[in-house]
């Protein structure tokens, strides 16, 4: 298994990933309550690639993850309850992890953010801070196992049409 930062020829593939995973949480149990064709979509994918800040796990040619890693909360992540004082831009945030439906279980999603945790330290970064969608249940508690900290449920000012609040966790480096 390989994890990269994702390059243009990556858009068809990651593109697919991420229509896959929606649509397979459309007709299954939702957590995140992601909207096929609207989050995380090809528009996503696309932005992230040219911001430089979208990744892809690849096994055997095949994409079967990807996330955003970067510094933008894309909301207001003053109110979360931290444990460090650490001013934005002095840690990452990893948003839209995703992993292959036909490859659930495998640990996949584990080792995508064990990725995010060397990267970003090894970029100087004090700390990953994220957000779930506080029924996601199964993000969470694999965040919790990895050793993040809950910082709280927040209202980040994004506007979310029925997801008012988001759980907020942190890990300091």
């Amino acid at each position: 298994m390989k994890i990269r930062n994702a390059v243009l020829s990556d858009f068809e593939k990651a593109s697919e990933l991420y229509d896959k995973v929606t649509l397979h949480l459309e007709n299954n149990i939702n957590y995140p309550d992601w909207i096929h064709k609207v989050y995380p979509s090809s528009e996503t994918v696309g932005k992230g690639i040219k911001e430089g800040s979208l990744f892809v796990c690849e096994e055997g040619g095949k994409t079967i993850g990807a996330f955003l890693l970067n510094t933008d909360p894309d909301g207001d992540y003053s109110q979360g309850n931290w444990t460090a004082d650490i001013a934005e831009g002095e840690y990452m945030i990893i948003h839209a992890l995703a992993v292959d439906p036909d490859y659930k279980g495998r640990g996949i999603g584990k080792r995508m953010v064990e990725f995010c945790l060397d990267y970003a330290k090894g970029k100087g970064h004090r700390a990953i801070r994220l957000d779930a969608v506080p029924k996601n249940t199964p993000a969470r508690g694999m965040y919790e196992s990895i050793g993040f900290h809950f910082a709280g449920e927040r209202d980040l000012k994004r506007h979310e049409t029925g997801i008012p609040s988001f759980a907020l966790y942190e890990y300091n480096f």
